[in-house]
């Protein structure tokens, strides 16, 4: 007879072995998303540190709105993979119209803000020419927020099915159409004048609603989707969809606005130190970002691969995914961690040829490395209490590591005295590290309360 814990290590290894199918085209997808991102980080930073610096501060500001409205729609992905578990297709379809609704209030508060940033800007005291390319990436990018809404949703109904190879296929594709725009508006190709690192803002707009376009073709036309009646309006959806929708979905979007939020005011406080601080933190920042798709992917996995189980009434099968997820992403922080470490200087030599700001952005990728670990942690922990349809509290939990803790000490490390030499970027890296292991832990605390409840599920 198998010993217990061989026999758990072993069920482990099958659950990551389903997982990983599962979140290799979502990893796809995301890389293909954060790599419009990328793109214009590369061909900002090839025309000036200023340009580079002007779409960093810009994009500190869309960034968190971005991840705002993409975690209010993220709520879709547990309702309709609950759903699918449950056999209750045919509801997916209009749960995701009625999103589609509860978006639009969020959609305009979003246009308005970035459209209005130069007050933003004025208030922290932004070096004007930096401010001058962000006000214009801004208006340019705001453009494309409606087309975010709608693909995010579509795509979180169709992953909620466990159908992920279209987002994949059409994130690949959005990669030449956004390199191809930036080459355009940036450099002014085809009769468009030169427009530095704001054509960045068009490239991306653009690029969103190619991505938005393409995902409700996919909906319309691939047979498989047609059991979810998205297009068939005379299936309702009832108030109580539209309640649990924001119900779940604020607190996601409030816990990665606060998340986001710090990464936006520390772009921010670092800007008054110029330009080459501003460039060497974008830089380390934009490669976490792409490195943290790896687990996040294979976090939204674990949100759909929870709630199955959880439909279908599984409970001890979704405390396997829950650990087996954990298992996997800490698995993979120790080979990223190692290849950051081992590799840093050629990293930050992709972004930019300027050896002071390549200097700077060595010493923060080394942080960087140490950070990859809480954070694959607490994403996927925060995942899996998604799929429970666990929300408000993981949002508190948020709060207290990243406000309470993070910024603070952040502030103290990087811009005061108060801990000795004010540190500059390095204090904030530092402050991040001891933010998300604090999250972490109640994160993992949290999923082990809800993960053990007699009913298996809830609503907190």
């Amino acid at each position: 007879m198998a010993h217990p814990k061989r026999k758990q290590f072993k069920l482990l290894q099958t659950e990551a072995r389903l997982l990983i199918p599962l979140a290799a085209p979502i990893l796809t997808a995301q890389l293909a998303q954060q790599s419009l991102s990328f793109i214009d980080t590369v061909m900002a930073g090839r025309i000036s540190a200023t340009d580079l610096a002007g779409v960093a501060v810009g994009g500190s500001l869309w960034g968190p709105l971005f991840l705002f409205l993409y975690g209010v729609l993220l709520a879709i992905t547990p309702m309709v993979a609950q759903l699918h578990g449950a056999g209750k297709t045919a509801e997916t379809g209009p749960l995701a119209r009625r999103g589609i609704i509860v978006s639009f209030p969020l959609v305009v508060v979003a246009i308005l803000l970035l459209s209005n940033a130069s007050y933003i800007f004025s208030w922290m005291g932004v070096d004007p020419q930096v401010a001058a390319i962000s006000i214009d990436y801004l208006k340019a990018i705001s453009w494309g927020v409606p087309a975010v809404a709608v693909f995010f949703l579509l795509r979180n109904l169709s992953e909620g099915l466990g159908l992920v190879r279209p987002s994949m296929l059409i994130g690949l594709a959005s990669i030449p159409v956004n390199v191809t725009a930036n080459y355009v508006f940036i450099y002014g190709k085809l009769g468009f004048p030169a427009m530095g690192g704001v054509g960045c803002g068009w490239a991306s707009a653009l690029s969103l609603w190619f991505m938005c376009g393409c995902m409700l073709l996919t909906i319309w036309r691939i047979r498989r989707y047609s059991m979810t009646h998205f297009f068939r309006l005379s299936t309702k959806c009832g108030d109580d969809g539209a309640a649990q929708f924001i119900r779940l979905g604020l607190p996601i979007g409030f816990a990665l606005l606060v998340e986001a939020s710090i990464f936006a005011l520390i772009a921010l406080f670092l800007s008054p130190l110029g330009a080459l601080t501003v460039a060497a933190h974008q830089i380390t920042l934009n490669y976490s970002s792409m490195i943290f798709m790896i687990p996040l992917s294979i976090s939204s996995a674990i949100t759909i691969r929870v709630g199955h189980a959880i439909g279908k009434q599984r409970f001890d099968r979704a405390r396997l995914v829950a650990n087996a997820g954990l298992f996997l992403n800490l698995s993979i922080a120790l080979v990223t961690a190692t290849l950051t470490m081992a590799f840093a200087k050629n990293i930050a030599e992709i972004y930019t040829r300027d050896q002071q700001v390549i200097a700077v952005a060595v010493g923060l990728l080394y942080l960087n490395a140490l950070y990859q670990f809480s954070d694959a942690f607490q994403v996927g922990a925060a995942a899996a209490l998604r799929g429970y349809k666990d929300t408000r509290v993981p949002l508190l939990m948020v709060i207290v590591a990243y406000w309470m803790i993070g910024l603070p000490l952040g502030y103290g490390l990087a811009l005061t005295d108060f801990w000795g030499a004010a540190q500059g970027a390095k204090g904030f890296w530092l402050s991040l590290i001891i933010g998300l292991s604090v999250a972490a832990v109640l994160l993992g605390l949290r999923l082990r309360t809800v993960a053990y409840r007699d009913n298996g599920s809830t609503s907190g």
